[in-house]
Formats: C-alpha cells, structure tokens, sequence
C-alpha cells in the first residue's frame, strides 16, 4: 500500500509575498485555473482578511475553481477567520488556515503574548474556524525554531479542537534535512493525537534547502502534506519548489514509495504563466523548467542521449510539458485556432470581445515574426488582462532616434485615464529616454530598482520581455512589457509598473 502526498500550492498567497510579485483579481484566476489542470490538491488562493482585493479574489477563485481544495490564510482571530470564511462560501471544498507564532522570540518580540496566551488564543481560534468550515489547518509560525515540549502542547490542543491538518514550518529556512525531519517525526511520536491529523511541511529557501527539508520531513517526518510554489516563487529566497518536490517523488517512486494526483505535463505552462505573470524570471539552469533542465552540451553527454535517453535523462521532458508546440501564423491561423490553443495554454477568457481583441493582437504580432510560440500568447494574453482592467496608463505609440556620436532621444504617446499625452526626452540610451520621456509626465517620484530583459523564445526574431521594478513609498511593483521592439517593451513594463503603484490594495504582512 502507498500514500498519496497532498500537494499545496501557496503560490497565490505567499508567493506573492514576493516584493513586486502582487498580481491583479484576474491574473490570479488564470493561474489558479492551471493550477486545478495541473491537479493540485489544496490552493491557498491569499489572506481574505488582508484587503478587499484579496477578499475579492479568494472569493472569485473559490466560486470558479471546483476540482481543487479552495484555501485562504487567517491570522487566529474571529475577524480574519470570519472574513476567510465569508470568501470561501462558494467553494466545493473549502480549508481556513490559521496561524499564531508560536517561537519565544516571535512571541516576545511580535506578538508581545505570553506563552500561555498564544495557547490559549490557538485553542479559541481552531475552534472558532472549526464551527464554519469542517477543513482546518493550523501552522504555529516559526514551528521549527520553537521549544518542542510548548509545541507538543499547543499542537496536541488544536487537534482536539478539530484542526484536521497540521503545518509545521521552517518560516525562516533555518533548517537541516536531517534535523527537521527528526523535529517533526518527534512531534509526532510524542503528541498522542498526531494520528488525528495530516501533517504537512512548509520550507523556506534561505539556505537553499527547502525542498531538501520539505522531503526530509516527508520520509523521516512523516509528513503527507508539502506546501510549495510554482518556481520556488516567494519572499527572500522563496519556497520550497512545487516542480522539484513532485519530480523528485514521482522520479524517485521507488524511495519515497508515494502516490501523487499531480498531472506533471501542465508544469512547464504552470511554470511560464507565473515567470510572466509576475516578471520573476525562471533561470535557464533551474531544475525541470528552466531552459536548460533537459539540454546537453558535453559530446559525451549528447553521444549517450543519443544512443540512450536514460544514460543522462532520469526524466522525459515531456513529462513536464516540454514540447515543441507552437502555432506557425499565416493566413490559415485563424480564430479557432487561436482560440483552441488558448484553451490548451489554460487561458479562459470572460467573453467572445476579449478574445476578439486578444485575437487581433495576436494578428498584428503575425504581421511582425513569422512564428508565434506558447509564450508570445501568454504575454499576449497578460497585456490584454492590463488592458481590459482599464488601468491609469496605457501605451500608445513611440518614436526614438540614436546613433553613435549622438546623445539619444525618445517621445511617447500614452494615455491617462484615457486622454492621450506626449512626453519627450533625451537619454543614456533608447530605453533610457523612452523611461525618462514617461517620467516627465508622470512624476512619479519611483525608483528603479531593476530593469531586466528577456528573450520569450530564442531567435533574434523574437518578442523581448522586459520587467521594471519600482519602490515608491514603501511600495515595490513589478511591471511586465513584451514586443518585438525591446523599447517598446519597456516603455509598456514601465507604464504597468506606475499602474501598480496607483493602486490602492493595501496588504497585511503575513507569513506562515
């Protein structure tokens, strides 16, 4: 008999704790769609209580996805639990997860509670969710670096409160394989309920381990439960990895002897729509997606692949969704096409306008490269988002002009709230006066904090996307662009990164 590993997918809510990683109502939608393709198990869809966009959010993902397990994250308070409640009603399959720091530094130095306080307030709180939902989770923050024997015992009391799955996080990625999982196997022998509920792992990257420790307290912990992110996605050096984690267990079957519901084929499009969603780009050695997982250089490595794929590949790419599909435009890509392709890639769209208009952007880029692949809709597709949500600005049209010896000089048409304005300016550089010629319109005050470009796909016919992150206030926002002019692609990232600092959603801080 084997068990099946419940994979939870945090992308939503702490990946987007990432600094500029926030993502709109819709965008979040599309991605928690592919993840229910992928057939995650749990998606923690945000933190309701956090602001009404997320409120917004949860609720719309809960009312839509139906074949995954619909969660939101709440701090142990009724508030926050009634609010998660409140977004959840609409799911097939609803989980509150609840959390209190439970480290005596982080409950001296944040929470300024007493031990006993924080137990009790762990108690009252599973509690109180259990009365609205019959799935809950409770994760004592900073589990890992908390005393065992105070941990025993507010665990042991949640369970009999009703908490059906227990999370025991390493928040600060503190941990060592080998010790985290003997931490949890020891709570586990030592609660006398443990067997009441599933126990899960929630690992930090910090020192580059977490999905090392997440298997480690799977296969010495016991853990039936892994919280991960799409392309490790999340604050400082993110989360446990979900792609490594499943292709570690599904690769390595004959060790960790486990089931997984995980169709591993959409990986790859669930890796892609989150590297444009947010502008995070994947590394190109990064294991299972990135753009080298699966290519050899060394002869003696393409000799062997060659003669035998299992002499340097312990995985198909195809497994993971890589494949060499792409749409060839012309004049017989027409709209079914399109739109069937959309529905391959996991894009729904609300209605027959926005993939008309999706359609004829698609059209105008055919007009401007001979091949359009899987990601050059995606982005299509992300821009179309940005310009159905009607935001502040929105680009129009640019001219630059530099040669050597001369200083270069840019002017852009945009709009704001709908009325066209021009800017103009002189640069270090095309995107450098393109950038500055918005600015002197806008000012905006922001600071740039990073400009990045990348290739969609690898031909220098190819669509640059370009990510500006911006700080303003406290704020950080990253703002994504792709054209085939790469100073087109940054005057766009730049316009959707002012749209996201105009943007009022303000969050709650919090991490479990």
């Amino acid at each position: 008999m084997t068990d099946k590993l419940i994979i939870f997918d945090t992308t939503l809510r702490d990946g987007e704790q990432s600094p500029g990683a926030s993502m709109t109502r819709d965008e979040k939608l599309r991605i928690a769609r592919q993840l229910e393709r992928l057939k995650v198990d749990v998606i923690e869809a945000g933190f309701a209580a956090s602001s009404n966009g997320d409120f917004e959010a949860v609720q719309l993902i809960a009312n839509t996805i139906k074949d995954s397990t619909i969660c939101s994250l709440s701090r142990a308070n009724d508030k926050d639990i009634a609010r998660a409640a409140e977004a959840l009603k609409g799911a097939n399959r609803a989980r509150i997860h609840t959390f209190i720091a439970t480290s005596a530094l982080h409950m001296e130095k944040k929470l300024r509670m007493s031990p006993d306080q924080v137990f009790e307030q762990a108690k009252q709180a599973v509690r109180f969710a259990r009365n609205l939902v019959e799935d809950i989770e409770f994760s004592p923050e900073d589990g890992y670096r908390s005393d065992p024997d105070f941990l025993c015992r507010v665990l042991e009391a949640v369970i009999n409160e009703g908490a059906t799955t227990i999370n025991v996080p390493d928040t600060v990625g503190y941990a060592i394989p080998e010790l985290y999982g003997n931490f949890l196997l020891d709570l586990r022998t030592r609660i006398p309920n443990s067997d009441k509920a599933i126990w899960s792992v929630h690992c930090h990257n910090d020192l580059g381990m977490a999905v090392a420790n997440s298997l480690a307290g799977v296969k010495i912990g016991g853990a039936r439960q892994v919280e991960c992110t799409i392309n490790g996605l999340g604050e400082r050096a993110g989360n446990c990895s979900l792609e490594e984690i499943v292709m570690a267990v599904k690769t390595r079957r004959d060790y960790f002897n486990l089931e997984l519901g995980i169709d591993t084929r959409h990986i790859l499009a669930a890796s892609r729509m989150v590297s444009q969603t947010t502008g995070f780009v994947v590394q190109p050695n990064k294991a299972v997606v990135g753009a080298n997982a699966f290519a050899h250089a060394s002869g003696i490595h393409q000799d062997g692949v060659l003669k035998a794929r299992d002499t340097y590949e312990i995985m198909r790419a195809e497994d993971v969704g890589w494949t060499a599909n792409k749409i060839v435009l012309g004049k017989l890509s027409g709209r079914n096409a399109f739109k069937q392709r959309l529905q391959e890639l996991g894009v729904q769209m609300e209605s027959e306008a926005e993939i008309n208009a999706a359609f004829t952007r698609f059209k105008e880029l055919a007009d401007r490269k001979s091949e359009i692949f899987d990601e050059d809709i995606l982005a299509l597709v992300s821009e179309e988002t940005v310009l159905h949500d009607k935001e502040q600005y929105a680009f129009v049209s640019l001219s630059q002009h530099s040669e050597t010896g001369e200083r270069p000089e840019a002017s852009i048409v945009f709009t704001v709230d709908g009325k066209e304005v021009k800017g103009q300016s002189e640069g270090n550089g095309p995107v450098d006066a393109s950038l500055k010629a918005i600015e002197s319109h806008v000012k905006s005050g922001a600071e740039m904090v990073l400009y990045s470009v990348n290739a969609i796909s690898g031909s220098t016919e190819s669509q640059g996307e370009v990510t500006v992150r911006l700080q303003n206030s406290g704020r950080v926002v990253n703002g994504v662009g792709a054209d085939p002019d790469i100073v087109v692609a940054s005057a766009k990232a730049y316009l959707s990164a002012l749209n996201k600092l105009q943007s009022k959603a303000d969050r709650v801080a919090a991490q479990g």
